[in-house]
């Protein structure tokens, strides 16, 4: 049988999903089969595995972290928020349905089977398995059926280490009042404190960590120092949606109210002079050379957010001078219409009326009898923004595979991306109708045999363009992005920006092959690796992992 810890945090985005990976990474090296899990996870950001099964990107950045293929075991609960008061529900990687919070709050504890097969599975395939919690155990309000912290930690018998995130200030009455708040047998749980996301001279900390100690009655483990990591994030949480500096090369990606999956553009972040901005006014929007429209939780409800608010204006004028990039919800959006005649998005699909030639189409009821009908119905599309001419209709099923393919006979201004080859994963709930013709052609070939995707100039190849692709992850691949950005660099010119010109220059010369994203990939947590065995952790993990000590072993 597997040995177990657990990671849980004063509150979200403590820094557990790190901790998590770090202790995963250091496991994996000492020789030992590791293997991350959590429960439940809530997030918009998600993965396809291999099988075509659906969970939290957390869990796959930590499985990478411990040498290990992802799995659903690591995370079979995946809540993904489609509004403010209910969220699609995937179990073990599968669409069960959209539940409301309270529904689901009540319908939870039959779930409880689920995550217990998962992680017996999971003990057969690790030594040790490294749990990750969600929000804080201290919620009372949620305690009495909680399926992901100290409920968890008491099925499984976990002993806990618990994060603090100093860096938001207030980590002494983090840590302690999660203490006060936990019932005894829980607070017997917590083997460890973490203050996590430190800047300066530790010494600094003693006096605090001292009466920490002494009212907590728990040891403090360690400090981890603040470290800027280019990682994948799980949920809006992340601290990138906040970056509003602008470099030599801006691109502008329009932040949804559920944006979801805003990961495709990581890759992007690493690139020298780059700026990625996550905007959501017109104000923010300002004069990008790129604007991407990122995947959506909710397509219909986010691309009525852009109508009310004047980015769908925007872009539109925008996209004269500059190209815009939809992907998956994003790419829906651009088009003409989006229809949703099952319910799909269910009393968040909004519709309005479109053209007098909709109405003359209908049948030959009275058109306030026929639309009122077709209102009712779900039937009447949500006009797009009319950049591509393709047609979505929202479908049940959810589509979910692993993909491989090429760029198309690219024009315009990414005419440098043609024949390159890409990897990825489509996840929507769409089927796309495209028109093509003179000006429209497809923007990829998939190694299925399948076309996706549209390119679509105006004015000939040095048209800024617009394009559109269901594949999730097709800039990661090879130099893709360093071209897209070399070309956005061309089209700006160096004349009297010398910053720029060294840009160019340097884009010219690099070639982000899928090698070097490894091996960044590899410094990034051989370095976190050193810092956790440089933070000075008095804790003996291996002593606090095993459950039969059953002991404080600060």
């Amino acid at each position: 049988m597997a040995k177990v810890i657990m990671v849980q945090g004063t509150m979200s985005n403590a820094g557990k999903s790190l901790i998590v990976a770090g202790l995963c990474r250091i496991f994996a090296q000492d020789g030992y089969r590791v293997a991350p899990f959590k429960s439940q996870n809530m997030a918009l950001n998600s993965y396809i595995t291999e099988d075509g099964l659906e969970m939290g990107r957390a869990q796959v950045m930590q499985a990478e972290a411990a040498g290990v293929k992802p799995s659903v075991l690591m995370n079979p609960i995946l809540l993904k928020p489609t509004n403010d008061v209910g969220s699609q529900v995937i179990v073990k990687g599968e669409v069960l349905g959209n539940m409301r919070a309270r529904d689901y709050f009540a319908y939870k504890k039959k779930l409880v089977p689920t995550i217990c097969e998962a992680f017996s599975e999971l003990e057969k395939q690790a030594d040790i398995i490294v749990m990750e919690g969600a929000g804080s155990p201290a919620e009372i309000n949620l305690k009495s059926d909680d399926i992901v912290n100290m409920g968890l930690a008491k099925l499984v018998d976990a002993p806990v280490l618990l994060v603090g995130d100093i860096d938001r200030g207030g980590v002494f009455a983090q840590l302690l009042g999660t203490l006060i708040l936990l019932e005894e047998d829980e607070k017997a749980r917590v083997k460890g404190l973490i203050i996590n996301k430190f800047r300066g001279d530790k010494t600094i900390l003693d006096p605090g960590v001292e009466m920490l100690e002494e009212r907590g009655g728990v040891k403090v483990a360690g400090v981890v120092p603040y470290m800027h990591l280019s990682i994948e994030d799980e949920d809006s949480l992340s601290g990138q949606l906040d970056n509003h500096d602008v470099g030599v090369i801006d691109l502008a990606v329009i932040r949804f109210p559920r944006i979801s999956n805003f990961t495709d553009f990581n890759v992007f972040e690493r690139l020298e002079g780059v700026s990625v901005r996550y905007v959501s006014s017109v104000q923010e929007l300002g004069q990008p050379d790129m604007i991407f429209l990122p995947g959506s939780k909710n397509t219909m409800g986010d691309l009525h957010w852009m109508r009310q608010n004047g980015l769908e204006t925007a872009v539109k004028k925008l996209a004269v001078h500059i190209p815009v990039w939809g992907i998956c919800g994003g790419y829906q959006m651009l088009g003409r219409t989006i229809s949703d005649p099952h319910g799909v998005e269910n009393e968040n699909s909004l519709r309005e009326p479109l053209y007098p030639a909709h109405c003359e189409a209908i049948s030959h009821e009275p058109d306030t009898i026929a639309v009122e009908r077709i209102k009712r119905d779900g039937a009447l599309p949500l006009r797009g923004m009319e950049l591509i001419d393709t047609d979505t209709t929202l479908m049940p099923e959810k589509m979910r595979t692993q993909t491989r393919g090429k760029f198309e006979n690219v024009t315009g201004i990414f005419s440098t991306l043609s024949g390159l080859e890409f990897s990825g994963y489509e996840i929507h709930m769409g089927k796309t109708t495209v028109s093509t013709g003179e000006h429209q052609t497809p923007l990829v070939q998939l190694a299925d045999g399948r076309t996706d995707g549209v390119q679509r100039m105006k004015k000939g190849s040095e048209a800024p363009g617009v394009y559109g692709s269901y594949v999730h992850g097709i800039f990661d691949d090879g130099d893709i992005a360093v071209r897209i950005v070399q070309a956005l660099a061309d089209k700006k010119g160096c004349h009297g920006n010398r910053r720029l010109a060294v840009i160019i220059m340097h884009l010219r010369n690099s070639s982000m092959t899928s090698s070097h994203r490894d091996c960044g990939s590899i410094w990034i947590w051989s370095m976190y690796t050193l810092f956790c065995r440089r933070a000075g952790f008095p804790l003996d993990f291996y002593n606090v992992i095993d459950p039969d000590t059953n002991q404080d072993n600060g």
